[in-house]
This record gives C-alpha cells, structure tokens and sequence, in this order.
C-alpha cells in the first residue's frame, strides 16, 4: 500500500465527526490493503509508531525538504526506513539520523511530508482510534463486528486480528483465545460527576476504591507467573512481589486483574511517581524492591482453573476472585445492591469520601451484571473523582496537525513565580472544541511575539482553567512537577495574569505531589 492512500484516508478520517464515515473509510482502505499491511497502517493511523519514540525533534524537521512529485513509498518502505532510523547510535548518530530523516522526506510527497511529520511528532490525533478501526475491519471483510472486537480483546490489539482476517477470513477468529499466559487488554472506565450520577446510571452495582497505582494483569500456570502492565508489556522480572504472592494463592491457574501500589508506615498510599519508577527500574531488582516494596490488590478474575470468565456478571467474577485470593489483597468496597434503598446510596457516598480520606484517587462504580468488556471503556464502569482546577497563564502554543492543522494546538501553561515570572508546569491539547480552537488561534496569535518552528510563543496575559487529576515530580520544568491528565476547562478573560495561581499554591495544594 502506497503511503500516499494512507495520509489520504487519514485527513479524510479527521476531516470528518461521524463515526459511520470514518468507518466506511477504514473499511475502503481495509479491502485495499495486503494483510501485511495492516500491522503498521493502523498503529500510524492512531498516531502510533513501532518503534517507539525514535528521537527525533523539531530541529531535524524544521528544514524543508523539496518534496517528490508522484507517491512512490509504501508503508513497509516507510517501516523500514523508521527502524533504521531507530537503530542508528554512536558517534555521529545525530548528523545520521538527520540524513535518513531527509532521504525519507525527500521521497514523499507534500501530503506524505505532512503525515509523516504529524507521525513523528505526536500530533496524527484524528480518532481514528482502535475501537473505529474494529468497525471499519469488520464491515471490510463481512465479519461480525461482535466477533471481531472479542478476538482483538484477547489478542491484545487491532492488528494481528487484522492480519488473520484479510489473509484467511472469518475463520481465523478461532485461534484467538483466553489463555494464561496471553494477556487482554484491559477493561476501562468512563467518568461519573458524582457517586448517586453513577449508581442511578448503573443501577445495583459495587463502589470499589480507585487506586492510583500501576494497573497489572498477573497470570499463573503451575508454577510460572508472568505479570503484564495495561499496555501488555511483560514486567514479571521487575515485580519479585506479585510472584512471590501469586504463588502463596492456593489456585494454580488463573488470570487476574488489579494494582499494584505502594504504602508508607501510616498505610497511606506513596505518590504514583515512586511506583511508576520503580516499575520502570531494570537494574537491581533485589535492592529496589527493598527500597520500595509494592503490594497487589485485586478487583476482577478473568479465568480462575482453566474457566474462562470474560461473559460472567461481575457479581460471580468477584465470586470466584473472592474464593481465591485473601481479603487483604482484594480492593475494599461497598455494595449497593438496591438503587433505591437511600441508606444504601448514603453508605457509598461515605465510602467514597472515607476513600478520599485514606489518601486514593476516588472510587469505580461497578454494575454487578456487567461482562468484562476487555479493551473498552464500558458503560458499566464509572470512575469518580474529585476534580482539581488551576488558574494558569498560556505562555507558548504549538501549530496541530491533521484535523488540528493550521490551529494552535498544544498549550504550554505557567504558574505564577514570586517575581511575577511564570514557570510551565506542561502542555495539553485536550478539551477543546471547534470554536475554542479556532478562538485560541487567533487570540494568541495576537499575543505572540516569537515562532520558532512549530512553536509560537506569547506575551503571558491569558488565564485559562485547567483541570487536572494530580500532580508528578518531574526534572523537565522549573517548578519540579508536571500536571497529570490536563485539559482545558474554559478561558478566563475576566482574570488578569496576576490573579493567576502560584507555583507555591500549586505545591501546596495539589494532590499527588508529595
């Protein structure tokens, strides 16, 4: 497949809002595609590279590269080229990097220069996400999409399931299978304002604490454990713990899901920086986990002695997780069996808020008759969180791309210093509208007082609201921390630059810093 019917189908996927449009797109280029094909197309689709980041900034981008006049390159051509990219180190690897960088450039067309610069630097936002691309694969080969979704749940992502479907048809769905050993992709959850918004939603359903740790799936067969994170990835050797309690579990075949966290001396939960590292740690397992030892909690089963239970109610997959793993290992909760019953629907507003109190997130809602829809945010799980707001100042934008080209995009936020200088706590494009874009652009373009690449920097007058769901340390700005899960609430032309938040109120005030 020419990379060009790629970035084609792609500005047409962002040009449009309607799901069933970007799914006849998906499902054109699915019929056109070679099955080899897919495993790359989707991923770039959705912004995805496979190699990961590769390290290349906006200053190898930056220089224009006359573009080719016909589309020759194929998205396996592209692939390649990226992996070599990729693979480049040593002495001279930066100047290298920029010469395949614009070999690669100067064999695409201006439409494929485009789309591969969004490519490279984060910016392919267009939604033509994975649950679309499910839509679009099964419309192409006539497959129903019910079966489809199920096979990309346990293969773990879109494209291998893909793959089997355009090379041998409907009937390769069998090979995809719950099997220890093989991880899922994890169930999510939407949002609720409120612990009553959601159970009046939900209706019987269990209120579980939201801990704000590092999803796990943990599966064991005899005497292996293999430990998987929510992105599939294998971290078994870095986590000597779960092993250790996987196997003290009487069960001797089981896939479980939950978190792994930390706890300092008062029981309270240790910022979510500190398990993330030490997760993250490759070196010297033994004295890290010793430094910091993390314990699991578990909320759902998924197959307990070789029983798949995907499609049971969560009351009996709890059932089942309850029979195998001890209490002080499963996540604490509250049931409200009956909706109605205002004593019940009063107990877990107080759960919810004894929650907060021990220091977690907030709670999941959970339907008691709910399936676990692997992969999705299912309606059947609503997280509630309190929401924390900041009144800070936009002191840069950066230009989008895809449906976001030709708007400032991504915003860069301060707080206000002591000496009325502004230090960025980060970046977000998210929760903006149309008109909140288009607004945006203009107004900071009247404020801007220098363009350096993709970046427009501007005078620091404008207040803008930003949620946010905590904060965590980081050495990339001034302040030491960075906002988790920004986005824009709305602008506040009412407030001057001085009325703006404090690094210090922020430090002081915001959740998860410590």
């Amino acid at each position: 497949m020419l990379l060009a019917r790629l970035a084609h189908v792609s500005k047409e996927v962002a040009a449009t809002s309607a799901r069933s449009r970007k799914i006849a797109l998906l499902a054109e280029l699915f019929r056109a595609a070679e099955p080899e094909d897919v495993p790359i197309a989707i991923p770039y689709l959705s912004g995805r590279l496979a190699q990961g980041r590769l390290g290349i900034g906006w200053s190898t981008l930056k220089h224009a590269v006359a573009p080719a006049a016909e589309p020759t390159l194929t998205v396996r051509a592209v692939d390649a080229a990226l992996t070599a990219i990729g693979s480049v180190s040593g002495a001279g690897s930066q100047a290298e990097r920029k010469r395949l960088v614009g070999a690669l450039m100067g064999a695409a067309t201006a439409d494929e220069q485009g789309f591969l610069i969004g490519l490279l630097t984060g910016e392919v936002r267009q939604g033509a996400l994975d649950a679309v691309a499910v839509e679009g694969l099964a419309l192409a080969t006539e497959t129903p999409a019910d079966a489809v979704r199920r096979s990309v749940m346990l293969a773990g992502s879109v494209s291998p399931v893909a793959q089997a479907l355009l090379a041998d048809g409907a009937a390769a769905l069998d090979a995809f299978r719950l099997t220890v050993g093989r991880p899922v992709l994890p169930m999510l959850a939407h949002s609720a304002a409120s612990v009553a918004e959601g159970i009046d939603k939900l209706g019987a359903c269990a209120v579980e604490e939201k801990l704000d740790g590092i999803r796990v799936q943990v599966h064991r067969d005899g005497d292996d454990v293999r430990v998987y994170t929510r992105t599939l990835d294998d971290i078994t050797d870095r986590l000597p713990e779960l092993t250790a309690a996987a196997l003290d579990l009487e069960g001797t075949h089981f896939i479980l899901d939950g978190e792994v966290i930390a706890l300092d001396a008062d029981g309270r939960p240790r910022p979510f920086q500190e398990i993330a590292g030490r997760v993250g740690s490759r070196v010297d397992v033994s004295a890290a986990a010793a430094g910091l030892p993390l314990s699991p909690v578990f909320f759902d089963a998924l197959s307990v002695a070789g029983r798949d239970l995907l499609d049971l109610p969560f009351s009996e997959r709890h059932a089942a997780l309850a029979a195998l793993v001890p209490e002080p290992m499963r996540v604490r909760r509250a049931l409200v069996a009956d909706p109605d019953d205002e004593r019940l629907r009063g107990e877990a507003q107080e759960f919810f808020e004894a929650t907060l109190g021990r220091g977690h997130e907030g709670v999941v809602l959970k339907g008691l008759d709910a399936s676990y829809s692997a992969g999705r945010r299912g309606a059947s799980w609503l997280k509630v969180k309190p929401v924390h707001t900041l009144d800070l100042v936009v002191l840069a934008a950066e230009w989008g791309h895809g449906r976001r080209t030709g708007k400032l995009s991504n915003l860069h936020l301060g707080a206000r210093r002591p000496d009325g200088t502004f230090a960025m706590l980060g970046k977000t494009f998210k929760g903006m509208t149309d008109a909140m874009l288009a607004w945006q652009t203009e107004r900071l373009r009247e404020l801007a007082v220098e363009e350096s690449g993709y970046v427009v920097r501007v005078r620091p007058e404008l207040v803008v609201e930003i949620a946010y769901d905590g904060l965590q340390r980081s050495t990339r700005y001034p302040a030491g921390v960075t906002l988790r899960f920004a986005r824009v609430v709305r602008y506040r032309e009412d407030k001057s630059p001085e009325e703006a938040d404090s690094v210090e109120t922020v430090l002081r005030n915001g959740p998860g810093a410590a």
